[in-house]
């Protein structure tokens, strides 16, 4: 037993340092896009779309949905603005370790590229602000833009999710009870980001990236890209070592999910948590700032995580979470 632990650890320092590579890129892979109006009366249809593209890929894209243009532009003005503020001012709501909530400024390094990403962020995780809200004095009505945007991503989230748990076998408000916002338990994340204008390319940026490849920990998460910000790419290829990436395109309006681990977990494994990460702007493409919003679907920390096939023991979110952390950061 004691000859394998080596040759184990050996291969996974090898599968990091190929995730945190360049790799290829393939143009041909599909990702879904899923016209999401009449989601009432179209909710079997618009399930089976979903159920392909997350078991197939673990990416796919939602248009027609009930979130106004209006309302993401808007919530995109005010992080830019967030992001505008001098930083010993936002240093004021620093990142609580382990609470996910407050402002960080490079100080995620992704296992798979040792490098920090080159981005700051804001997360809102709403039983965990207090005192991590800029006043209205200092930033007028971001409080209730973002509580109000939170609020509309959570909705169109938990409908996705009531397809998978309709998928599964669980009943169709499975999710919606094991996300529940009205508790202290809560833990899903609005996450404002703001990846850094990049300068010429030098012998330094093959090795930089804005966000390392990885997976998500989450059951879904649902990022809103500006057009012409473009950068995210994915790869399904991680279980079989090939790095094939291909390129997710920013339309305005549109919402790019992709299944999270804990999702994948709480499907036996049918639904896929795929690799995903933002790549430096090359010399012929926009290098300016580049500003998404993510929201993560995380369930509640005491929700009891296990699939209807039962291939994994019983877990609460709190607990998986740690676990997955743990294990992400231990090799570095």
């Amino acid at each position: 037993m004691t000859s394998i632990q080596p040759d184990n650890q050996l291969a996974e320092l090898a599968l990091e340092a190929t995730i945190g590579s360049k790799g290829t890129e393939n143009s041909q892979r599909e990702i879904r896009l899923i016209n999401f109006s009449d989601f009432g009366t179209r909710k079997h249809e618009i399930a089976d779309q979903l159920w392909q593209a997350a078991t197939e890929v673990g990416f796919f894209q939602l248009d027609q949905h009930e979130i106004d243009m209006a309302d993401i532009e808007h919530a995109f003005a005010m992080a830019q603005s967030f992001f505008d503020l001098p930083s010993e001012h936002k240093q004021k709501y620093p990142l609580r370790q382990g609470m996910n909530a407050g402002w960080e400024y490079m100080e995620q390094v992704r296992p798979s590229t040792g490098t920090a990403d080159q981005k700051e962020s804001y997360q809102i995780t709403l039983p965990r602000m207090q005192g991590l809200w800029p006043d209205d004095h200092v930033l007028e009505d971001f409080k209730s833009t973002m509580l109000r945007f939170e609020r509309q991503c959570w909705e169109t989230g938990m409908k996705v999710l009531s397809c998978f748990a309709m998928k599964l076998g669980f009943a169709e408000d499975f999710f919606t009870r094991a996300h529940d916002p009205s508790v202290p338990e809560y833990q899903s994340t609005l996450r404002l980001l703001h990846y850094f204008a990049t300068g010429i390319i030098d012998e330094c940026d093959g090795e930089l990236w804005r966000a390392g490849a990885h997976t998500d920990f989450d059951c879904l998460t649902m990022v809103f890209q500006r057009p012409g910000q473009g950068g995210l790419q994915l790869c399904p290829g991680k279980e079989s070592g090939s790095m094939e990436w291909t390129s997710v395109e920013a339309w305005a309006g549109v919402i790019t999910c992709n299944i999270g681990d804990m999702l994948m977990r709480w499907s036996d494994d049918k639904l896929k948590s795929t690799l995903h990460r933002v790549k430096m702007p090359e010399a012929d493409e926009y290098r300016g700032a580049r500003y998404s919003m993510a929201f993560f679907c995380q369930a509640n920390t005491d929700v009891v995580i296990q699939g209807p096939e039962k291939k994994y023991a019983a877990i609460t979110a709190a607990d998986y979470l740690r676990q997955r952390i743990a294990a992400n950061f231990a090799v570095r």
